[in-house]
């Protein structure tokens, strides 16, 4: 496909990103982009909702009980001085707002496509703002459920009323990616919630193509056949299917809300120097060029997105993917391109004794923002997640407020003393 970037689409005249209800100041590059400076550096967190890893405890809590703990969520936010949160909104090709596309998240009231009794996305969107602090809407393009049993999706799932659409694979369904009804419904579906609310950003994760399952095979013989004309393999159209999704989600926020910013948190290798010159000294065990079809550097070097969020899951010296090794390479892509660097940091592994042994010292986290510091590309960092940015169980988070936040910031804004 032709090169074409998010500058196509950039307004002029925007000048400001309204937060919590004011105009705030958003500095911007030549090409018009959003960028972040030294005192409104991106301090996120994830809020997961799939399989209530988050937010809420369990499905069925009393509309009032999902309202509390989700303001709880928000309030530690600003306890630990951080200034966005990364809301997932679309889990499952369902949806935590009342969506004319797709039913209602069984992970609220355990039944899909239950009304709970209240707009989750709107209450965030209102809270967050009311705080200080940014809210992103967190997509998931593809998964359609975590289980192979179609008959389990309330009957009006599209999944059921196009079964063609649908994939099984590694015991979960996916939409296929491979098919331009596929991608112009999840885009509309995804869309509706940026229209609807005021989100500053919309992100997808990690997921396109499915991770690799061993002996399992991703059948997409029909649509490779009736699509897949003019490419030199199936692995080429597949990057191009993702490439297209890219694109046009992009070019679709731009006209609904030109104020949003756009990005992506991928897997944190892109490809492995053995595989490509032009990769990082690393030997994961997946690259999402190759496994799941996703062409990150491109999207970051044709500016494609505003920022990208690489989950850098790994300890400093940890010998398959080192964070110190992994920062500068990421740092390299993003530099001279005006798309934000966040890094994804693992605090959900602090402590945990299933973790290498660095994991076990408090200080692993603080170390890794100390030495992101040295690369001028990071402009801040996500963290995962939520459950554990409050519960901090060996103080891994506290030393990070300790070591970098001395102040509290909004996005946009000089710091709140």
């Amino acid at each position: 496909m032709g090169r074409l970037s998010r500058r196509t689409f950039a307004m002029a005249a925007l000048t400001s990103l309204v937060v919590a209800g004011d105009a705030a100041a958003v500095d911007r590059d030549a090409e018009g982009r959003r960028r972040r400076g030294g005192s409104n550096r991106m301090r996120g967190m994830w809020l997961a909702t799939v399989s209530n890893r988050d937010w809420p405890t369990r499905p069925g809590l009393t509309a009032a009980q999902q309202r509390a703990e989700l303001r709880a969520h928000l309030d530690v936010a600003v306890e630990r001085k951080l200034n966005a949160v990364f809301f997932q909104v679309r889990p499952t090709a369902d949806a935590l707002w009342p969506s004319p596309y797709e039913p209602w998240s069984e992970y609220l009231s355990g039944t899909q496509g239950q009304d709970p009794g209240w707009d989750p996305l709107g209450t965030a969107v209102e809270e967050a703002h009311a705080r200080g602090l940014e809210l992103h809407a967190w997509f998931n393009p593809y998964r359609v459920a975590n289980h192979t049993d179609p008959s389990r999706l309330v009957a009006s799932h599209p999944a059921r009323r196009h079964p063609d659409w649908v994939v099984p694979y590694g015991g979960k369904l996916y939409y296929n990616p491979g098919l331009p009804e596929v991608r112009s419904f999840v885009r509309d579906a995804m869309l509706d919630a940026v229209r609807r609310y005021r989100v500053d950003g919309v992100h997808f994760d990690d997921y396109f193509y499915p991770y690799p399952v061993a002996g399992q095979t991703f059948d997409d013989d029909a649509a490779f056949a009736a699509h897949g004309g003019g490419f030199p393999d199936r692995a080429a159209w597949r990057r191009d299917n993702i490439d297209k999704l890219i694109l046009e989600t992009a070019a679709s926020i731009r006209a609904a809300r030109p104020a949003a910013r756009f990005g992506v948190s991928p897997f944190g290798v892109w490809r492995n120097a053995a595989t490509d010159a032009r990769g990082s000294d690393t030997r994961a065990g997946v690259q999402t060029y190759d496994d799941l079809y996703a062409d990150t550097r491109k999207w970051v070097r044709e500016g494609w997105i505003d920022y990208l969020c690489p989950q850098v899951y790994w300890n400093i010296g940890f010998p398959a993917a080192d964070y110190a090794e992994l920062v500068p390479w990421w740092s390299a892509v993003a530099k001279g391109t005006g798309v934000e660097l966040y890094v994804g940091e693992a605090l959900y592994k602090a402590g945990d004794p299933a973790q290498p042994e660095a994991w076990q010292d408090t200080a692993e986290l603080s170390r890794h923002l100390t030495f992101a510091a040295e690369y001028p590309e990071v402009t801040g960092h996500v963290f995962f997640s939520a459950k554990e940015v409050g519960a901090d169980p060996i103080g891994a988070m506290t030393k990070v407020v300790e070591d970098h936040y001395a102040r509290r910031t909004r996005p946009g804004r000089r710091p709140l003393h």
